[in-house]
């Protein structure tokens, strides 16, 4: 497989995302030229550069400079986002809803270029991917990955922002009534799900299956425009500590979680074209990816994709169906045993 530097590879993007924008929102023209200006900065191509050692007293400057450009490119983006949720919120009209769903979208797109140019700090830093090819934006996919860092979402939306449609994440509903991030996040689209603990179902049978019907309301705006929908599966941020506290059976993974990919299939049906298995890698720093991306450290980002067909056998009652849940934990297992012996390998390389 044909490997790609993200940088080079995802320029010619940026014109049909602008040409989208005006045709919705003539007065971000002056925005939209400013992050396109930043275009060279984000998607210079890596190939043929010696890296650059960071010295050790640069990292302090580094970090302060990364902390304050991720703060205020957030602070630039999640402004309009929410004034966009009060006027959604305020006409609760479906073609006014739709333009604002397009502008969150673009200021969610504008943080992607922020964070690339945070990642540009770096001097030192290389991608290595493989599996871009076939990524289409008219698409709808179900995204799974490891999860290493925190840093696992920056490299996420920084690598997929030209290649596939917005990042979208499942959400709990008490998020939906916290200042500001709720009406943010409701203005993106984000599905906040509800659900119904072991005990409470067992003491109210008749709650049951009602979390995934109100998820599925609360996705059905999916079905118009194409969406991604991120799942780390293993539920938390790898540790040799939690793994050994879980016992998990994978020596770089913590043991998936099926219940989580299952119930986003029940709740969107038919809905997605692919499933998108991404494995994640730093290499180089394994300790602290996210301190050390911040503080210009960051040396390899390893990313490989595999894009998995969704049939019939993944579509089931995943909550009371137990021959569906047993064929769709086997189905899961069996990839994320995959995915250990890729990490190993490439480790070892």
């Amino acid at each position: 497989m044909k490997r790609l530097h993200e940088n080079a590879a995802t320029a010619y993007f940026f014109r049909d995302k602008t040409v989208t924008v005006n045709r919705h929102f003539p007065s971000l023209i002056s925005v939209k030229i400013f992050f396109c200006s930043c275009i060279p900065a984000c998607n210079a191509v890596l190939i043929n550069r010696q890296p650059i050692t960071m010295p050790r007293l640069l990292s302090p400057v580094i970090f302060i400079l990364s902390a304050l450009l991720a703060i205020l490119v957030t602070v630039l983006c999640s402004i309009p986002i929410t004034l966009a949720g009060i006027i959604k919120l305020l006409v609760p009209f479906p073609a006014v809803w739709k333009r604002i769903s397009a502008f969150a979208d673009f200021m969610m797109w504008c943080w992607c270029v922020g964070l690339a140019l945070l990642l540009r700090i770096n001097g030192q830093l290389r991608w290595d991917i493989e599996g871009l090819e076939g990524l289409q934006r008219k698409n709808w996919y179900l995204l799974i990955s490891n999860h290493e860092s925190w840093s696992d979402i920056v490299v996420l939306c920084v690598l997929f922002r030209n290649h596939i449609p917005m990042n979208k994440y499942f959400l709990k509903q008490q998020l939906a009534w916290v200042p500001f991030v709720g009406l943010a996040c409701w203005a993106l689209d984000m599905p906040f799900m509800k659900r119904y603990s072991r005990g409470y179902l067992l003491k109210h049978p008749e709650k049951r299956g009602n979390d995934i019907e109100t998820t599925r309301r609360s996705c059905e705006k999916f079905r118009k425009r194409p969406t991604t929908i991120v799942n780390f599966v293993e539920g938390s941020r790898f540790t040799e500590a939690k793994k050994i506290k879980s016992n998990s059976p994978y020596r770089n993974l913590l043991a998936p979680k099926a219940a989580g990919i299952a119930f986003t299939l029940s709740a969107l049906g038919k809905q997605f074209d692919k499933v998108l298995n991404v494995t994640l890698l730093y290499p180089d720093n394994t300790e602290r990816p996210f301190m050390d991306m911040l503080c210009g450290r960051l040396k390899r980002i390893v990313v490989r994709i595999e894009l998995l067909p969704i049939d019939e056998t993944l579509h089931g009652d995943y909550f009371n169906d137990k021959q569906f849940k047993r064929r769709f934990q086997l189905w899961l297992n069996t990839l994320w045993q995959d995915k250990d012996r890729l990490l190993d390998k490439l480790k070892r390389q």
